[in-house]
């Protein structure tokens, strides 16, 4: 099945003093479904990475998804309408474009199942089909 992918869990893949970057680095290994990452969201990665880590972060980021490792997937007229629907639905949470594609995206993978730290905003969010997220590493 399809797992999603957050931006900070990304990042702290390429930290070595992240205490969660074992963990991460296990569940991306050893998951046999496809790793999607939004477009937004591979942008917000490169960002923080250049910002945090350094260039050379960043560019074995870029390294990792010319081969392949990651699928990023951009989003259409169809997601970006779904998008404003969610972002309305939620406003209170104001939750911006990177975590609204990760549940527009969810929808469209028929996956419930993202790899991110944000579980303030995952658990209040219902996915479009399914009854709720699961959010790794917290739920592994």
């Amino acid at each position: 099945m399809t797992l999603l992918i957050d931006a900070a869990p990304v990042v702290a893949l390429a930290d070595r003093e992240e205490p969660r970057r074992s963990a991460i680095l296990e569940l991306i290994t050893s998951e046999t479904g496809a790793l999607v990452i939004p477009a937004p969201t591979a942008a917000e990665i490169d960002y923080l990475l250049g910002q945090r880590l350094g260039q050379s972060a960043r560019r074995a980021f870029l390294r990792d998804l010319a081969a392949g490792r990651f699928i990023v997937a951009a989003l259409d007229r169809e997601d970006y309408a779904t998008i404003i629907d969610i972002d309305a639905r939620y406003a209170d949470l104001a939750l911006g474009l990177a975590d609204c594609a990760l549940v527009a995206l969810a929808g469209r993978y028929r996956t419930t199942r993202i790899l991110s730290f944000d579980e303030r905003h995952l658990r209040a969010v219902a996915p479009l089909y399914g009854e709720a997220f699961t959010i790794l590493p917290a739920d592994s």
